[in-house]
């Protein structure tokens, strides 16, 4: 098994799966792969140094742009866009074959469930634990897990 902080390996593969869409001359894969690639490009240079995103924050990075997308197309529904909506949903679907799959709610619950547990034995409790609990269950989630419906869960269990 390779440790992957320090040998990336998603984005060789979004690179080669560029390539081969470029080949085929599949126009959406390209332009979705294009774009996640440039958006890595624009986190690894944004500071002061130059750095390589390790596995986890090109996911973290992929799942954000996967989110735009689906964000997009649901706003060119709203506006009565349908073959705009269409297309941006397909560019989400490209990206979402290197995303890991998502937890299934069962497993969700039974995270919060244990981080609940542990902040109540730390003395927050109820709504004062929210923070704490939502924090912990994203970092056990993983970066591409739903921020919105962890943060939604944890307060109707605390509630």
């Amino acid at each position: 098994m390779t440790d992957q902080t320090t040998e990336p390996t998603i984005k060789p593969r979004l690179r080669e799966a560029m390539t081969a869409a470029m080949k085929a001359r599949d126009e959406v894969a390209l332009a979705a792969l294009r774009q996640a690639l440039s958006e890595i490009a624009v986190v690894e240079t944004a500071g002061d140094e130059a750095v390589v995103l390790t596995d986890e924050q090109v996911l973290a990075v992929l799942a954000v742009e996967v989110r735009k997308h689906h964000e997009t197309a649901d706003a060119f529904v709203t506006a009565g866009r349908a073959e705009q909506a269409d297309h941006a949903r397909a560019h989400a679907t490209v990206l979402e074959a290197y995303l890991p799959a998502a937890l299934d709610d069962d497993d969700l619950q039974r995270i919060i469930g244990e981080e609940i547990a542990a902040a109540a034995a730390a003395g927050a409790e109820g709504m004062k634990a929210m923070g704490r609990v939502v924090s912990a269950v994203r970092a056990k989630a993983g970066p591409t897990a739903d921020g919105a419906k962890i943060a939604a869960l944890v307060k109707a269990a605390l509630a």
